[in-house]
């Protein structure tokens, strides 16, 4: 007998998809034991349609809608894993580029065995990726689908598409709690961070791509970036990404006081000035994709600026000093005293950020209000450098 089945769908506005997604899965999987599940963000009547077409499916049909788009598509890919009846679970998107006809394929070979995931490459013999459009969409999910690989290695080797919105999943292999999804590319997360012991395996079909029917593609520079940015949280971790953003500061931090000084401004008011930008800019790249889940917990925004920026004020006061000691002591560029100097105070940089700015607020417990807290700060200090240092994504 074969096992349940749920096709998962994060919807976007695809009010116009519905009825025939629902009508063509419907034919595909026929004589099973199947329902869809749509996880709808929309801000049309895209709900309203899902309930009417349910009520004449010939499969269970029912939808979830979020109020809040808690981390975009990857987001609600999570959610309908963890609310699926069926631990059989297929994801595909709700704009018919992703062919309801495949889904046979992807269970016929799940069913062969020697699989915790079955996923539908447009990149492997009989796949088409003619439905990306633009030649430079195709480059992009090509170049994006190589860093990827290379940066994973050991986990990625068997796929040819890590990046596809398509696949079958044994929900029984994975553990969704483990999964922290930003933006489009769940199964990338799956991958890394959803094998209990980090040995998933994937199987492939082909895939031709289908062209968009209706609604809009929602790739945009900013889901790009956002893409990058978890990356490198999947790679190395959040000390990783603190690093990154970090190195991109320094870097401007650099080339602005090389501009300021070959235009005749003298080295310390030209480092004061690209400290100060770097420390604004650091802040707002941190609170976006670094602390993007801790800032919900720790306290209020101008008290996380303003810590961050006395702390960073403080950090550099106490290195330009330094900066313009080693310049006139050890005659070097004052462009390589401020890189050297940089690195020495990254660590911390980030302690204090991790410990302080963005350290959940202390709540009494209910059972003892009065008790004051077990953690020490040498004791937060150890854990936070065993938990974001010591943990990165992939050993």
């Amino acid at each position: 007998m074969s096992a349940s089945v749920t096709v998962i769908v994060p919807t976007f506005n695809e009010r116009g998809n519905v009825a025939e997604l629902v009508s063509r899965t419907a034919a595909a999987l026929a004589g099973r034991d199947a329902e869809m599940l749509f996880v709808d963000d929309s801000t049309d009547d895209t709900m309203a349609e899902i309930a009417r077409v349910s009520a004449s499916a010939p499969l269970r049909v029912r939808g979830i809608h979020r109020d809040h788009n808690t981390a975009g598509l990857g987001g609600a890919v999570a959610l309908g894993l963890a609310e699926a009846n069926g631990d059989v679970c297929i994801v595909m998107d709700g704009d018919l580029q992703h062919p309801p006809e495949l889904l046979p394929a992807l269970l016929a070979r799940y069913e062969e065995g020697g699989a915790d995931i079955v996923a539908a490459s447009r990149y492997i013999g009989g796949g088409d990726s003619a439905g990306l459009g633009t030649a430079v969409r195709f480059g992009v999910s090509k170049a994006a689908t190589a860093v990827t690989k290379a940066m994973f290695l050991r986990r990625l080797w068997r796929s040819t598409d890590p990046m596809t919105g398509f696949f079958l999943v044994d929900r029984t292999r994975i553990d969704v709690d483990r999964l922290r999804p930003q933006g489009f590319k769940i199964l990338l997360e799956i991958l890394v961070r959803g094998g209990e012991r980090h040995d998933l395996r994937i199987a492939e079909v082909p895939m031709a791509f289908g062209e968009r029917r209706h609604g809009t593609s929602k790739a945009s520079l900013r889901q790009g970036t956002t893409f990058l940015a978890h990356l490198a949280r999947l790679r190395f971790g959040k000390m990783g990404l603190f690093a990154l953003i970090g190195g991109f500061g320094a870097v401007a931090n650099i080339g602005l006081m090389w501009l300021l000084t070959h235009l005749g401004m003298p080295y310390v008011p030209a480092a004061i000035i690209g400290a100060g930008a770097t420390i604004i800019g650091n802040f707002v790249l941190q609170e976006l994709f670094v602390f993007r889940e801790e800032r919900h917990d720790a306290s209020r925004l101008w008290v996380r600026f303003a810590a961050s920026v006395s702390f960073n004020s403080v950090e550099a006061a106490l290195r330009i000093p330094v900066m313009a000691l080693m310049v006139e002591t050890w005659h070097i560029s004052a462009v390589v005293a401020t890189a050297i100097s940089l690195v020495v105070a990254f660590f911390a940089r980030f302690l204090f950020h991790a410990l302080v700015v963005y350290a959940p607020r202390r709540r009494p417990s209910a059972d003892a209000p009065d008790e004051p807290p077990v953690d020490t700060a040498a004791l937060r200090v150890l854990k936070a450098i065993d938990a974001e240092a010591m943990r990165p994504g992939e050993l």
